[in-house]
């Protein structure tokens, strides 16, 4: 062979196998799904099973890549979304707590609304399949989506039926429908010492002034509770908050109630048996289960009498999912979103996903089976939740609220009622402090908004 050919046989080989590898390598690279993240706030067996259905996403289909991040709290969630939405690296998707939602809806270009969403993308999609009390309470004052529902819950009442029992009550017979009956059940089970507490509560704003108001159907605020437009005050030094927050006090000074603290605090009052009768999240649902020892069941929260007949519908709590923009953002990017969305919004998913963490079944339809099913008939604790949130069609007053700087708001509540508690001030000096405060909150959030 002569020397001078082999070079040029060797380059052409070379470029044969570039081409090769050119045409391999692109074609493989054209076949890599589309990459969606999602930041999220669940941690442990919570977290576990969020990520357990966004694994099940991704193996039903091969066009899209979701990767799930834990980002710390609720609260550490949305401060760090807002930032990285600033530096231009905001994740496809966020969870987002409930009182977020005003701040999220008024963020301008940080999100794009569910309903655009899929309206741009054509992926089909009817927000009537959710019930109306968790619909309501993420869309606009013109009745369009703007997050997607997912762990919904709400405040019940959580009562021990063995404590009543040792006080000499029957838990089958005893009301607990009206606030003066909760007091008296309570002073009895504290006077036996069937209880060293008779009832406490958790989340001290959402409990006692948020889902309180919306059962009494009473405004928290003006403007539909914020729904109606960013001009909103607060209400809640009427005539029925200050009676209630005075009888709470009576309460804790006659011994009858003890106050649990901010936050999620009082949860473990009630598992542990120190606290007969505590008001506190659903989702407590999965810690009673796994540490009392004793017969409890779940009530609607109670109205006081002279101010309501009967209940009206609760609000909810939990978190929905944001869809975030970003400057590079692409159509098919946002379209994975929407089938993501798509896929978890099914009704066998989002019954999978009430049995599997106790969280409301958001979904129209999946009560009604379960129930025809018998599923509630062993598990009382699962049903009032969803009874109590759909008691009665959700009025202005219950619909649920979008308050500008919530959690700043719920700081300046629960500041005010525990200086109630300690004696140092009246009912009514501390809301009509909490609603002058909370409302120079309002108005800076809406001087920022406009």
């Amino acid at each position: 062979m002569h020397p001078s050919i082999r070079p040029s046989r060797t380059l052409a080989r070379r470029a044969l196998l570039a081409l090769f590898a050119f045409t391999f390598l692109g074609g493989a690279a054209l076949a890599q799904p589309i990459e969606v993240e999602f930041w999220h706030g669940f941690t442990g067996a919570l977290g576990e099973t969020l990520e357990g259905y966004v694994a099940d996403f991704n193996e039903s289909q091969d066009e899209y890549q979701v990767n799930p991040s834990y980002k710390g709290t609720y609260n550490d969630t949305m401060v760090a979304a807002i930032a990285a939405f600033r530096s231009g690296t905001a994740p496809h998707i966020v969870q987002m707590f409930e009182v977020g939602t005003a701040t999220m809806m008024n963020s301008g270009g940080a999100i794009m609304p569910v309903h655009q969403l899929f309206a741009d993308t054509g992926v089909p999609f009817d927000p009537e399949r959710y019930i109306a009390a968790i619909r309501g309470y993420y869309s606009n004052a013109e009745g369009q989506m703007m997050s997607m529902p997912f762990n919904s819950s709400t405040t019940v009442m959580w009562v021990n039926d063995d404590a009543l029992t040792a006080a000499g009550l029957d838990p089958e017979t005893t009301s607990l429908k009206y606030w003066h009956e909760v007091r008296d059940v309570a002073k009895q089970v504290v006077d036996s010492g069937a209880a060293p507490c008779g009832f406490s509560f958790a989340w001290p704003s959402w409990s006692q002034f948020e889902n309180f108001s919306a059962m009494h159907n009473v405004p928290l605020a003006t403007e539909m509770n914020g729904m109606g437009g960013l001009g909103a005050e607060l209400r809640i030094n009427s005539e029925l908050h200050v009676a209630h927050i005075t009888n709470l006090a009576e309460m804790i000074a006659e011994g009858s109630a003890t106050y649990g603290g901010r936050g999620n605090a009082a949860d473990a009052l009630f598992p542990s048996g120190e606290c007969a009768i505590v008001q506190a999240s659903s989702g407590l649902l999965a810690r009673v289960n796994r540490e009392a020892t004793f017969a409890w069941a779940a009530h609607f929260l109670p109205v006081h009498q002279e101010f309501a007949e009967e209940p009206q519908n609760s609000i909810i709590g939990g978190a929905s999912l944001w869809v975030m923009q970003a400057p590079s953002r692409t159509v098919e990017e946002y379209r994975a979103v929407a089938e993501f969305f798509n896929f978890l919004a099914q009704p066998e998913r989002a019954e999978q996903w009430h049995l599997d963490t106790g969280y409301l079944p958001i979904v129209n339809g999946v009560y009604e089976k379960l129930e025809s099913e018998g599923y509630y008939e062993d598990r009382p604790g699962l049903a009032i939740p969803y009874l109590q949130l759909t008691n009665q069609p959700p009025t202005e007053n219950s619909r649920g609220l979008q308050l500008g700087n919530m959690p700043e708001i719920r700081d300046i509540i629960e500041e005010e009622i525990e200086m109630v508690f300690q004696g140092q001030k009246t009912a009514q000096a501390a809301l009509d402090s909490a609603v002058e405060r909370g409302n120079v909150v309002l108005r800076a959030f809406e001087r920022a908004n406009r």
